[in-house]
């Protein structure tokens, strides 16, 4: 009998160790292997961090030549001393992987295409995108141009090993929440990861989605004349970085037209049909400025810089001071490259915003035949060479991807990838991020600049993605310089998908530096940018097609800073959380006089009241906000949509200030605004708002029930955790600002890094971001800023020599590197 005992006990532990060893389907996605996850001495649980848990540590460990030491603040913020700078990089690269490992290297596996062999088969799709876009190769070649720079590969040497000496050491118990979640672990960190990591913000900042081909079947549905009037070159409101009427200098590339661009490009050509499985956020961009000490109360320089871009957690940004023998640097660095990208040093400070400029184009290539072994180029047959990419799908075979690569860059699209188009043509993509650059060497050179010349000479290499660099100094100068490795186009050049038969479609130049965009300590006593056109129409060269530039943060950024005199601190704080809605002063003074008040009902009556009494502000609690923007939108849908909808493809939409000028040069009339369903009547603009307006006191009145109607709780930002769990992310984070406001906030995108410079003898700064230091779920500097940020308050920045930290009240915990 005691057999039976032993039978059913011996079956029941097999039972559980089987299931608790394997991946239980959950909807879309697999649980963890739930004994890993859930056990009490290696689970989930070891992540918990003691509140008054001590950082504290002497360690010893290989790879280190000379005892640093390191500090934390009260915010967990490390100041780094080190003898030597690669010390210095060997210890941020520890202090990355302890305290943000799985973020840093989870964006290098999205940057590489590796997801499917980290999650399953239903990551291949963007795994195949990014791997044929050529993220990966493009990385390959830029690690080869930072390795052969003596100075960034030791910084990047160094800065791996720091990394790979965490992870040697990392206990089963310390591994970090989401491996345990995701069931896999960590691997050594490379050089070519950070290389990834760094293609990755290229792809975020100049990767775009396939415009080309949106663009292009546009083009063909509405024909050119109305795709010009629908996409302007220009917007008689810009106000651009450059001011207008600035005399630029004769070009020195004469861009050449095509002699069949009117018959191959502008003529009718194939259209496409699109599904991308990832595309960057259209408003990834930033604000930047520095005021001269003309304009300031104590006569210094004051510099700002807040990026736009997706909130996360952890976040994209870490913050860190370094100090070494050849340089002192505070600012925010990104977990998985070495350096302070966005910050300031003892001399100087700089920040960037995105340049928008279009540096990817697409080319129709024609093959000799199904092998594609040869393809035509002006004239003959080219042998065409040939990329293996292999992807590893967890828990099923290896996806094998054979790219074509041709003189025009790696064919993206074909018989074996039809995403754009389901006929056996086929397209090359060229873009920038693909040549061989170091950008690690601006940064490098940017956290030891001095100077003017220093800051100058740091940015000349920077290629891509293109940025606009903003500069000040203690002597008081400031400056700002659109740089990156532009190509000279002819006009629209790369609007549209190109021949790609032969050379005559090739980019046929880079711009000089020299001829980049760019100002130094102006008249007017400031320089900005906010993503807007750098330059109006007299610029020798063509930037791109005007609606890929916003214009409305540029516009009220300009306005405020051309009014101010004795700048603060306090001032400048004010001004990058201000939530002023530019297109809506723009907007209601043309929008209102449209309604008809005697059509409205009483009802109605009460919420256009609210919009004729609005202060023009978003603030968290004005319900007049949220009228605005759907009032302003569902207009945009009424006058375009029935047009649009004739289409069975996918077409570009216009931007707001397509319709904006048209309201304003016409004064209510617009030729889009009538109805092409309604044969028998002819609306006018008037007819669309009032029709708009009524429909969104419709939607206004079910939201002001639950009280929804207020902006901050209908714009309703969260800030996500990587893997778009709710349960790890913080949600319903209210503040204000939006799309058109300096405080540019959105539901899930916004200030990323809020920097204010204050150049004096012993530098002023204040920052945040929207995150905490530590990416451990179970800690509590996990999202210890959000709520400050949300708030629109700062945090006195600790620039601090290492004399004055032992005095300092705010320096909380010690910790050594010493070689083991």
């Amino acid at each position: 009998m005691r057999y039976i005992p032993f039978t059913i006990s011996a079956l029941v532990t097999f039972f559980f160790v089987t299931i608790l060893n394997v991946q239980l389907p959950l909807g879309k996605t697999k649980s963890p292997r739930l004994g890993y996850f859930l056990s009490p001495q290696t689970g989930f649980w070891q992540n918990a961090e003691p509140t008054n848990v001590s950082f504290n540590d002497n360690i010893n460990i290989e790879g280190i030549k000379n005892t640093t030491e390191v500090y934390f603040d009260d915010r967990l913020v490390p100041h780094i001393y080190a003898d030597n700078d690669a010390d210095a990089y060997f210890v941020q690269g520890f202090l990355h992987a302890k305290f943000r490992l799985w973020q840093m290297e989870f964006q290098t596996y999205i940057a590489a295409g590796r997801l499917s062999e980290i999650t399953d088969e239903s990551k291949l799709p963007t795994d195949k995108y990014l791997r044929r876009l050529g993220l990966l190769y493009g990385a390959e070649n830029s690690l080869k141009a930072m390795e052969a720079d003596a100075e960034t590969k030791t910084m990047m040497d160094a800065y791996t090993a720091g990394i790979n000496s965490y992870i040697n050491q990392l206990k089963p118990t310390d591994i970090p929440f989401e491996y345990k979640l995701m069931n896999y672990k960590p691997e050594p960190w490379t050089n070519l990861k950070s290389a990834l990591f760094l293609k990755l913000m290229s792809f975020d900042l100049a990767g775009g989605g396939e415009d080309d081909f949106l663009h292009t079947n546009t083009k063909n549905f509405f024909g050119i004349e109305t795709y010009r009037q629908l996409f302007p070159d220009a917007m008689d409101s810009l106000d651009p970085i450059v001011p207008k009427g600035t005399t630029f200098q004769k070009p020195s590339i004469n861009v050449k037209l095509p002699a069949s661009y009117d018959s191959l490009y502008i003529g009718h050509s194939d259209s496409f049909k699109v599904n991308l499985p990832v595309v960057p956020d259209k408003d990834n961009g930033s604000n930047n400025w520095a005021v001269a000490g003309s304009k300031t109360k104590s006569g210094r320089p004051i510099l700002c810089n807040d990026p736009h871009l997706g909130l996360n957690l952890p976040s994209l940004w870490y913050e860190v001071q370094i100090t070494t023998p050849s340089h002192s640097t505070y600012g925010a660095s990104f977990p998985g490259s070495p350096a302070v990208i966005i910050g300031f040093n003892d001399n100087c400070a700089w920040g960037v915003t995105n340049a928008g400029r279009d540096v990817k184009d697409f080319y129709e290539i024609q093959f000799k035949d199904s092998t594609m072994q040869d393809y035509w180029f002006n004239g003959a047959w080219k042998k065409t060479e040939f990329r293996k990419e292999i992807i590893k799908v967890k828990g099923k075979t290896d996806d094998v991807e054979t790219i074509a690569m041709t003189v025009f860059g790696p064919v993206m699209y074909d018989k074996h990838y039809p995403a754009i188009n389901k006929t056996d043509k086929c397209y090359a993509v060229k873009w920038k991020a693909h040549d061989a650059s170091n950008e690690l060497r601006t940064f490098y050179k940017l956290d030891r600049a001095k100077n003017y010349q220093d800051y100058i000479d740091a940015i000349s290499t920077y290629q891509c993605p293109g940025q606009n660099f903003v500069f000040a100094s203690k002597t008081g100068d400031i400056a700002i310089r659109q740089q990156g490795a532009f190509v000279a186009k002819w006009p629209h050049q790369g609007e549209f998908v190109m021949p790609g038969t032969d050379s005559s479609y090739l980019w046929q130049g880079t711009i000089p530096n020299a001829e980049n965009p760019q100002m130094y300590n102006p008249a007017r006593g400031f320089v900005s940018s906010a993503n807007q056109m750098a330059v109006d129409r007299t610029y020798p060269y063509y930037l791109g097609e005007a609606g890929n530039f916003p214009i409305y943060r540029g516009l009220i950024i300009n306005k405020k800073l051309a009014a101010m005199q004795n700048i603060t601190v306090g001032d400048m704080q004010l001004m990058q959380t201000n939530n002023d809605n530019m297109l809506a002063q723009e907007a209601i003074p043309v929008m209102l006089p449209l309604i008809n008040v005697s059509k409205l009902s009483p009802e109605e009556k009460q919420y256009f009241d609210l919009v004729t009494s609005w202060d023009l502000k978003n603030t968290p609690e004005s319900k007049a906000a949220t009228i605005f923007k759907n009032w302003w939108d569902t207009t945009m849908t009424l006058v375009y949509n029935d047009e649009y909808a004739l289409s069975t493809l996918p077409l570009r939409r216009p931007y707001e200030s397509t319709l904006l000028e048209a309201l304003i040069k016409g004064k209510g009339n617009y030729a889009f605004a009538d109805n092409i369903n309604t044969p028998n009547v002819k609306e006018t603009m008037a007819d669309v708002a009032l029709d708009a307006f009524k429909r969104v006191v419709k939607l206004a009145v079910t939201l002001d029930k639950d009280n929804m109607l207020v902006w901050g709780n209908f714009k309703d930002t969260k800030v996500a955790h990587f893997t778009k769990i709710d349960a790890l992310s913080r949600l319903h984070v209210i503040n204000g600002g939006g799309s058109y406001s300096i405080n540019a906030t959105k539901p899930d995108h916004g200030p990323s890094w809020r920097m204010i410079v204050h150049l004096t003898d012993t530098i002023e700064a204040y920052g945040l971001y929207p995150g905490g230091q530590s990416g451990n779920l179970g800690s509590k500097y996990y999202d210890t800023f959000i709520d400050y940020w949300a708030a629109g308050k700062y945090y006195p920045l600790l620039f601090i020599k290492k004399v004055e930290v032992a005095t300092n009240n705010r320096v909380k915990w010690h910790m050594t590197f010493s070689n083991a």
